[in-house]
């Protein structure tokens, strides 16, 4: 019975609280968690949700939980105990409710961390004790949207809902269905991590391919990327600089040291985004990483 909507009868009240019985059991409802508009009175009818707190106390509240035994709803993760799993937050005023580990991945560096956020239903055992379960596939199949063409380079904001050891399944925040390759992640993203990504493609099952890979360009450090926005305010994209420029003319111009100019010099180099004429003491922009990533 704990964690559904039931209906029961005020048999006494306080100046903080009514006492409702259900099958002769007495729940508290505290008046601050009435949202009917009609105020009861002893000896009425009520309906609400009931629990058993933090303490163990038999509650009702009329702030109902985002998620129900017939309803998912998404609860932020607010504590993990790795003996026994993840509190939720579902939305009741004293409680949260455990996800179970037996359902969170064998990889504990793949367990959501606080903050994080699973989409959930509730569900009471044999022992009337609560529990959350996840949303499987079959749900998130049924609350997808399909994308618009063109989302290639584009970057979208996701939640990890299964990470597994070939790569992370997510749904974005517009609700399409996407899957990161463990290979386009530069760590392995946790159930419930929420993060921004790059579309790289659209696979074979329908879903966006994402990439959580920073762009190239956003791998360049401060120094490289002033060159290349000084390269970039050029008509003819070319710095009569290079990498044996004196080193006044480095700082007066760049506002750097000739080592941190070399430096960033050789990362443009590198990554084949400028070419150096040493004949002619220049620089030119050949490969912008901006307009490629646009």
């Amino acid at each position: 019975m704990l964690g559904t909507i039931q209906t029961g009868k005020i048999i006494d009240q306080n100046k903080d609280a009514y006492y409702v019985q259900i099958d002769g059991i007495t729940y508290e409802l505290k008046k601050q968690e009435i949202t009917q508009e009609q105020v009861p009175e002893v000896g009425d009818k009520i309906r609400g949700f009931i629990y058993d707190n933090k303490n163990h106390d038999r509650e009702m509240t009329q702030f109902l939980p985002f998620s129900q035994p017939d309803q998912y709803g998404w609860g932020k993760v607010t504590d993990v105990r790795f003996g026994l799993g993840v509190f939720i937050d579902i939305g009741l005023p004293d409680k949260d409710v455990v996800l179970s580990m037996d359902d969170l991945p064998l990889d504990k560096e793949r367990w959501p961390r606080k903050d994080d956020r699973l989409l959930v239903r509730i569900e009471t055992d044999e022992k009337d004790r609560i529990w959350t379960k996840l949303a499987d596939e079959n749900i998130f199949e049924q609350l997808a949207a399909h994308f618009p063409n063109n989302m290639n380079n584009k970057n979208v904001f996701g939640t990890v809902y299964s990470s597994r050891q070939i790569g992370a399944f997510v749904i974005t925040n517009d609700y399409y269905l996407a899957f990161v390759h463990s290979s386009q992640m530069a760590r392995p993203l946790r159930l419930g991590e929420q993060f921004k990504g790059r579309v790289i493609g659209i696979s074979q099952y329908g879903r966006l391919n994402l990439s959580s890979l920073p762009r190239a360009f956003e791998e360049i450090d401060d120094d490289a990327q002033m060159i290349l926005m000084s390269l970039r305010r050029k008509a003819d994209k070319t710095l009569a600089f290079y990498d044996k420029s004196d080193a006044s003319e480095i700082k007066n111009y760049f506002g750097i040291s000739k080592s941190a100019f070399k430096r960033a010099l050789g990362h443009l180099l590198k990554a084949n985004y400028i070419s150096e004429d040493k004949a002619a003491g220049t620089i030119t922009l050949i490969n912008d990483p901006e307009q490629k990533d646009e």
